[in-house]
């Protein structure tokens, strides 16, 4: 890999800074972006087909290579980054990666430790030699030559100064979420003097205990959080719509039905929605507590942020509201003051995909998003997208690692 530029002697005595070196150019066959569960089960099932890992044995005389590349300093995706309190035994749907169980010896443990352990043992079974410290900054076309080829810029996290540029025939995207935190914007957020922060970023509920709590947000995260600040001071909980609780099992058949509404989405090349959005929220026995100690009981969205607390001016904003199936008891919005005061407004609004260095692609469709065809992207079909709309949970990834690779198999004819 390139080395950072040196100082060399230069006329008269004086030193001056050499130029950067040109980045050094790899030929793969396939790059993989992102190392979490998506990108894993991608990297397995190319290498099934066939394809070398950059670094194994003999891989510069291999007649197919793949590379997988992680800006994060060791395995594990962005389970590396959760919340220390989050453990297995909460930790819903952490499926097994193909070819390898997940095996849980103690439910208490902190998932922040339990499933990177786990994709570092699955990364060295496999030989994946997965390049990390390496962030992508940008995926271009090359210019025309013999075939249709994308050029991968990246960079050393550590070194910035040393730059590899990858030439690939086909590109597996899994960068995820994590790195994409959505802030939603509402009047006043500027002015609140109190702590604002992002779930991404949240640690332990004892660093907000100093004050009153707004959670904002209706997915998993913010009800999980809600019910650890609640155990160590006041809470708001407020949604953008009523909370949808679902008290059924989650059957194949609705998991099948939730993939194919959000499927239909990218299809249409409209921005995915929200897995709650989907499915619903579980009436799991730790939510049901939760709702009847009035902590997991929502409000709609303040109308706007104030220096000390939010502010509810909408007519009816305090009248309870039903949920939006009609039923009653735990769904539906609860009534309260027109003004909260707060220490701290916890941001559970979820993330966005992080395809920032796709943009010279130029794939956005006018409804925002990114047309799909299962995981392939319609305007570029050697560009497989894992991770991202129907494929963003990790059995869904699963699926979609195999499915990439197949596809790209048959697109690059190896």
């Amino acid at each position: 890999m390139p080395q950072p530029p040196v100082a060399a002697p230069a006329a008269g005595g004086r030193r001056a800074l050499r130029a950067p070196l040109a980045p050094r150019v790899v030929d793969v066959d396939v790059v993989v972006v992102g190392a979490g569960q998506a990108g894993l089960s991608a990297a397995y099932h190319l290498a099934r087909t066939g394809l070398v890992a950059v670094g194994s044995r003999g891989w510069e005389r291999a007649r197919g290579t793949f590379v997988v590349l992680d800006a994060n300093h060791r395995a594990g995706g962005a389970w590396q980054h959760r919340w220390r309190s989050l453990t297995m035994a909460d930790a819903h749907h952490v499926h097994d990666l193909p070819g390898m169980p997940l095996a849980v010896a103690d439910p208490a443990e902190a998932a922040a430790d339990a499933v990177p352990y786990y994709f570092a043992q699955y990364e060295e079974a496999f030989g994946l030699n997965v390049q990390r410290p390496v962030r992508v900054e940008r995926v271009d076309r090359a210019p025309d030559g013999d075939e249709p080829r994308f050029l991968v810029t990246t960079r050393h996290v550590d070194h910035p100064d040393a730059v590899v540029v990858w030439s690939a025939r086909g590109v597996v995207n899994a960068s995820g979420t994590w790195g994409k935190p959505f802030w939603p914007a509402y009047p006043g957020r500027g002015a609140f003097r109190g702590r604002q922060l992002h779930a991404r970023d949240f640690r332990s509920a004892a660093d907000l205990a100093d004050g009153h709590v707004v959670v904002v947000g209706g997915g998993t995260s913010a009800v999980q959080l809600l019910l650890q600040v609640a155990q160590v001071t006041s809470t708001t909980w407020v949604t953008r719509r009523p909370p949808a609780w679902v008290d059924e099992d989650f059957t194949p058949e609705l998991g099948r039905d939730a993939v194919a509404r959000v499927d239909d989405r990218v299809r249409a090349g409209l921005v995915p929605e929200s897995v709650v959005s989907v499915t619903g929220l579980p009436l799991t026995p730790a939510y049901r507590a939760g709702i009847e100690a009035g902590v997991l009981r929502a409000r709609p969205v303040f109308t706007r942020i104030v220096g000390d607390g939010v502010v509810w001016e909408t007519a009816g904003a305090a009248e309870p509201t039903p949920a939006a199936d009609g039923r009653s008891g735990t769904g539906g919005w609860v009534p309260g003051p027109p003004f909260v005061e707060a220490r701290t407004i916890l941001w559970a609004t979820g993330f966005r995909a992080s395809l920032d260095h796709l943009a010279p692609l130029g794939l956005r469709s006018p409804g925002g998003g990114i047309a799909m065809d299962g995981t392939q992207v319609v305007a570029e079909p050697r560009l497989q997208l894992v991770g991202y709309g129907p494929s963003a949970s990790t059995v869904g990834a699963n699926r979609a690692g195999r499915e990439a690779a197949r596809r790209l198999r048959r697109e690059l004819r190896w």
